[in-house]
């Protein structure tokens, strides 16, 4: 199965890269909330990086917090 061990559990580079990416949603969040438009679309691109580098390594994303969540304008839009 993709993005698992040979055992079968889930690898640490898997699983730190998750983590990663529901702390940018939680990080996301809070600027949208805040109303700070830039600072929302830098970390939609780093969620963005992030999901191309687990697809990269054959991870399936699927379920994880907040992937539906990304479409945002770009400042100045």
């Amino acid at each position: 199965m993709a993005g698992r061990g040979s055992t079968g559990t889930t690898s640490e580079f898997e699983t730190v890269l998750r983590s990663q990416v529901t702390d940018t949603f939680a990080a996301l969040a809070e600027v949208r909330r805040a109303g700070h438009d830039y600072e929302a679309h830098l970390h939609s691109a780093r969620v963005r990086d992030l999901l191309d580098l687990a697809a990269r390594h054959g991870i399936d994303t699927t379920g994880w917090a907040g992937t539906t969540t990304l479409d945002f304008p770009a400042p100045g839009d």
